[in-house]
């Protein structure tokens, strides 16, 4: 059977470059991983997720799906490689074709998950993000069945059928010979092609749907799984290669009768699943004042106690010193207290000594005069003060009044401290001294008022 019209094969599937084997399967494959990759990630960043997430994810997830995809070939088709004349070392020779999109699906879901879990977002939500790219990409792969020749449909006479080389065709039993029935058939079904243009088709439905219903939380994957399956099984039920039959019907056809029941079930019982979806947040996504990032918004919460905190110490510090000029001050104020009750008693002793050689009478028993000798500095301060010089009256005057003056208004003193030298404060200057190291005006002021009503017992005890 040898139609006008046909689609040929190509006439090899390995280049090299040097020692180095191009084959057109891996390269396939490649590009399909390649438009995957891209799809998903302009669909991620439509979902809000942050760039390159998909590439991420695609390190743990393509590595597993190709071992997945080998497996799955492997253990349903094990008589090629472990029966009585098989060869268990060719089943590595993954680049002769032989990759079960079931296993390649499932076991690239693994390593999904796990870098899903690296990242912190939700599997769900990168499934849907990413399933019109393995549409694509199983479009795109289709095509390494071409290069390699295989996996075609049964015979088939128009102008789209596949012409297949000899040493292409079916095997007797796998064994050398080619089956009879198929040694003068030269033209098949391109399943190859069926499945990658209901790929494509996969592909556009999935994101018209998507765009239409807002697909979250995996049922836009589950819409890819269900529609893959419809056209699996009916391009499964044109193919003449080798396979394991239960009930009639091949080991795919089944498996993805079982897929599309829990991907249909999925969509029923997911179809009112709303609400935001994790897809991580870029690392300059700010919080509604546009300054703080949201993931960091406990912080600036717990910020604000230790403001406050701040704030009071701040307070309290400025408190603090207010009171120590106040109690230098009285310190110093009993110091000068404590000394002029000393000069005084210093005085009374000298003038008791003076006095005893003249009366001949004991110190104890000459109080009179000393009182009157401690008593006499006192109308020199009236007098630089600006009042009379007194008489001799008036010093037995100045005696009764003594007491008053020690209680004296500050009025009284106030002139006086305000004519008095520097010369006469430097008893004074501790006091000042500890008020200018607390660093406050206030308190100098209070110190000079201080020293101003301390000055006048100094001058009575002169």
């Amino acid at each position: 059977m040898h139609p006008v019209a046909y689609i040929p094969s190509p006439s090899q599937g390995v280049w090299h470059l040097g020692p180095v084997p191009l084959r057109a399967y891996a390269i396939m494959i490649i590009l399909g991983i390649v438009a995957a990759v891209w799809l998903g990630e302009r669909r991620w960043a439509a979902k809000g997720g942050t760039p390159g997430v998909i590439i991420d994810v695609a390190v743990w997830a393509v590595p597993f799906g190709l071992v997945g995809g080998r497996l799955y070939h492997v253990v349903t088709d094990y008589q090629r490689y472990f029966g009585e004349d098989g060869d268990p070392v060719r089943a590595l020779e993954i680049w002769k074709g032989g990759l079960g999109i079931w296993g390649a699906v499932a076991l690239g879901a693994v390593g999904a998950i796990i870098g899903c879990r690296r990242r912190g977002i939700s599997v769900l939500a990168l499934g849907d993000a990413v399933a019109p790219g393995i549409a694509l990409a199983q479009a795109i792969g289709r095509w390494g069945n071409y290069w390699n020749q295989e996996l075609y449909g049964r015979p088939l006479d128009t102008f789209w059928a596949l012409k297949i080389d000899e040493n292409h065709r079916p095997m007797l039993d796998g064994g050398p010979g080619l089956d009879p029935k198929y040694a003068d058939v030269a033209t098949y079904h391109p399943t190859f092609l069926y499945e990658s243009l209901w790929c494509v088709g996969v592909a556009i439905l999935v994101i018209w749907a998507d765009r239409r219903y807002k697909l979250t939380h995996g049922r836009a994957f589950a819409l890819y799984v269900a529609a893959y399956t419809v056209g699996r099984g009916w391009v499964e039920a044109l193919r003449i290669d080798d396979a394991h039959h239960v009930l009639g019907l091949r080991l795919n056809d089944w498996t993805s009768i079982i897929v599309f029941v829990g991907a249909v079930a999925y969509l029923y019982l997911a179809r009112g699943r709303t609400g935001p979806e994790n897809v991580g947040a870029p690392a300059t996504t700010a919080g509604p004042s546009g300054g703080v990032p949201v993931t960091e918004e406990p912080a600036a919460k717990t910020g604000a106690p230790d403001d406050t905190t701040a704030v009071a110490a701040a307070e309290h510090a400025d408190e603090e010193p207010a009171a120590e000029p106040a109690t230098l001050v009285e310190a110093a104020r009993d110091e000068a207290a404590e000394d002029e009750a000393a000069e005084d008693q210093a005085a009374e002793d000298e003038v008791t000594e003076a006095q005893a050689p003249e009366t001949g009478e004991p110190a104890a028993e000459s109080g009179e005069p000393e009182a009157k000798a401690a008593e006499e500095p006192e109308p020199a301060a009236e007098t630089a003060a600006g009042a009379p010089a007194p008489d001799a009256k008036a010093d037995e005057a100045d005696e009764a009044d003594e007491p008053e003056s020690a209680v004296e208004p500050e009025s009284a003193v106030e002139p006086e401290s305000a004519t008095e030298p520097e010369s006469e404060a430097e008893p004074e200057a501790p006091a000042a001294e500890a008020a200018e190291e607390a660093g406050k005006n206030e308190a100098d002021g209070a110190a000079a008022h201080d020293r101003a009503e301390k000055g006048e017992p100094v001058k009575d005890g002169k």
